[in-house]
């Protein structure tokens, strides 16, 4: 069995090096555009290496106290997760500074949609193979040093151990957890500082270069365009890598924890789980995940060798339907075979051995209904976003007012969907299905990423053929591609948001389940008393904590954005000639402006969701955070959903009516479009994508810390010593 994740390992990073280079040797066109293109990948490259340095300080001391107050194996996988989701972001930004260019001048070249496409879509795949790659790299390691090399996943090592601090944990359990750790640590620093990066320049670029100088989007003329195509990548791509990459890790873990309790507190039961099921339970979702990988590369190699037609919407469709059903095909087969003879009484699958499977495909059914939905709310192709168009004719006012209605009964449908896929697959399959329903939704990732990164780099390409000043048509393309970008985007978002429902419900009943001891083996009741004051009080805390981590994300980057507007006013007024094209704008100091304004503020985001399970358990309890995981997540998955769906449809209406629809570009209805789309740039690109890492570290946090805070903790103390 360990040949498939081999197989999928190398085929993944292979593909990735292959792509990587097949992009890299394309003609990068005209001297002009290399010379903007180098720009952008200076600026890219010199943020994320002072992120990294960042990062790389504070990954060292959270390994030191791991190690020191759990296991040094827990320290040890968490900078494993750290370098691997930090090599997937850098990889991606790469080949995105690498793509823009060449997608690009093979739209001057050709004048070909599909042609540019799959430029496009390949440089996309690197990103996307490199997530699963990486992902699955290490979690092998894992699994082959501390599971087999250690014994920590022999079933007699699959026991809650006491380390010296009087710490009760499953050694294979803190393993695992901590590699999710250090992936999710990554993903928060990639997702957050990008997205207030990307959004600085693009709120600075649209305020003052659309709306008040009324120049077009991505002209030279405009100061802040190269970090606004700098953020492109280390926000769209970098920090979408990271992202997806965590919330892929997040779920595959999250059963690996549940399998190893469940076993643990049913060994003196009546129906214990066996020794040879629950060997296989854990290695499952490490061969479902490696099945998917294989799938999805089948899936961009259809896409990357085929004959691409000039409609780019349906041909992404096609490489990610290809994965998502040889992904089905191949783990219904790989289930059948794997649990063939084995006794499934005990840990409740009540289809037999298919009921896991039965749950992954309620997971993707799920995921596929929720990017449906996100499609329907924010494509121009359908009713929502054409009325929040039409809005646009009454002003800025009514076509916030409109996205902001749109969001909100945007919420409904997808957490319904969410809802009913919980329900079904923990009656098929225990909470045990509800973790495979999060890995289903997220089995065929690397298309997924593939897709969405493909976003991005056409993005960039358009904002390079407008620096260029190459022929309009060559625009039309990439805009074109952009906008379809920005509905895969959106549907992406919605498969992150729920997977992170899935997998923060069973890092939820593992957080339960982590709390037994030694000795309950005769089992174990996951429960948590939400009449529980410290639970309750706990939840409603929870449930304030996203507005105000959104809150403060928005903050950061109208603090950015602020100072972007003022350089680019007065670099305009200092220097006349700038907008008369007689003299080059000053891009340096923007994109210095975006860099410091990132690594700045991404300080406090990062600390809030790290620190507050840890702070409130020490002052509260166990119970307390327990509430406090359950407001969080409930808040969390309302807020992400509203704000994807809002921003997305502001951004679409916007391109509705840039191509012609109610007067078009320059009209009074554009300029109001132009607002609501700034309003939603911080909403759909670091608000949104945020919200489902700050669940997962939350929960991960919760899950390696709970045995601290649950005995030494002030409210307890206090308790004991009252008269």
């Amino acid at each position: 069995m360990w040949g498939i994740v081999i197989i999928a390992v190398v085929g993944a990073l292979g593909f990735a090096s292959i792509n990587f280079y097949g992009v890299k040797r394309r003609d990068p066109g005209t001297p002009q555009m290399q010379e903007i293109a180098h720009a952008i990948q200076e600026g890219a490259d010199a943020f994320i290496q002072h992120e990294y340095r960042i990062i790389a300080s504070i990954a060292v001391i959270i390994a030191l106290l791991l190690g020191l107050l759990v296991s040094w194996y827990t320290g040890v996988a968490f900078l494993l997760g750290a370098f691997m989701s930090g090599s997937a972001g850098w990889v991606g930004m790469k080949i995105a500074t690498l793509a823009n260019v060449r997608v690009s001048n093979t739209a001057r070249v050709t004048l070909s949609m599909g042609e540019t496409l799959r430029v496009a879509f390949q440089g996309g795949s690197v990103m996307g193979l490199s997530v699963g790659g990486f992902a699955l790299l290490g979690l092998a390691l894992v699994y082959g040093i501390f599971g087999f090399f250690l014994g920590q996943t022999r079933p007699d090592q699959l026991t809650v151990t006491t380390n010296w601090i009087g710490i009760n944990y499953i050694p294979f359990t803190m393993s695992v957890s901590g590699y999710a750790l250090g992936c999710s640590i990554i993903a928060m620093f990639d997702r957050v500082g990008g997205g207030i990066y990307t959004k600085a320049a693009d709120m600075g670029a649209d305020l003052v270069g659309k709306t008040e100088a009324h120049i077009p989007e991505d002209d030279p003329r405009n100061p802040a365009t190269i970090a606004d195509n700098v953020g492109d990548n280390v926000g769209d791509v970098a920090g979408l890598g990271a992202d997806l990459l965590e919330s892929y890790v997040g779920a595959l873990i999250s059963s690996v924890v549940l399998a190893a309790y469940m076993y643990h507190t049913s060994r003196g039961s009546v129906l214990p789980i066996s020794p040879s099921l629950v060997t296989k339970l854990i290695l499952y979702p490490l061969l479902f995940a490696a099945i998917g990988v294989i799938a999805c590369i089948l899936g961009i190699l259809f896409l990357l060798i085929k004959k691409v037609s000039d409609k780019p919407h349906w041909e992404l469709n096609i490489s990610t339907w290809v994965s998502a059903g040889l992904t089905l095909l191949g783990n219904g087969i790989l289930t059948l075979v794997y649990f063939q003879g084995e006794d499934l009484s005990s840990v409740g699958f009540v289809l037999g051995r298919i009921s896991p499977w039965v749950a992954a495909v309620l997971g993707i059914g799920s995921g596929i209904l929720i990017g449906i939905l996100a499609e329907y709310y924010t494509s121009y192709d359908y009713s929502p976003t054409r009325i929040l168009a039409s809005a646009s004719h009454e002003g800025s006012a009514l076509t916030i007012t409109e996205g902001m209605a749109l969001g909100m009964k945007s919420t409904l449908i997808p957490v319904v969907v969410l809802g009913v896929a919980i329900i079904g697959a923990n009656l098929i399959a225990g909470l045990y299905g509800v973790a495979m329903a999060a890995i289903g939704m997220l089995s065929f990732v690397v298309a997924t990423v593939s897709v969405d990164t493909y976003g991005p780099i056409a993005d960039n390409a358009g904002g390079i053929s407008e620096m260029s000043k190459l022929d309009p048509k060559v625009r039309e393309i990439t805009d074109h591609l952009d906008s379809v970008g920005n509905t895969t985007a959106a549907i992406g978002k919605g498969f992150a948001i729920g997977s992170a429902a899935f997998a923060a419900l069973s890092l939820f009943a593992s957080y339960l389940y982590s709390q037994a001891s030694p000795e309950d083996v005769k089992g174990f009741v996951l429960n948590l008393n939400i009449i529980n004051t410290l639970t309750l009080s706990g939840a409603v805390i929870g449930a304030s904590l996203p507005f105000l981590f959104s809150g403060i994300l928005i903050e950061a980057v109208a603090k950015a954005a602020r100072k972007m507007v003022q350089e680019v006013r007065r670099q305009f007024k200092e220097n006349p000639k700038i907008l008369s094209g007689e003299a080059k704008p000053n891009y340096r100091e923007c994109i210095e402006i975006s860099s410091a304004g990132a690594l700045s503020e991404i300080k406090i985001p990062a600390g809030i969701a790290v620190l507050t399970p840890i702070l409130t358990g020490l002052l509260f309890g166990a119970d307390f955070v327990g509430g406090l995981l359950i407001g969080t997540t409930l808040s969390a998955i309302m807020l992400a959903l509203y704000t994807a769906n809002a921003g997305g449809a502001w951004d679409n209406a916007k391109k509705y009516i840039e191509h012609g629809h109610y007067g078009g570009k320059g009209s009074d209805a554009h300029a109001a479009a132009v607002i609501g789309d700034t309003v939603g740039d911080p909403l759909k690109d670091t608000v949104g994508p945020s919200l489902d890492i700050l669940i997962k570290i939350m929960a991960v946090v919760s899950l390696i810390m709970v045995n601290i805070f649950g005995k030494y903790n002030l409210f307890g103390w206090i308790r004991m010593n009252l008269p």
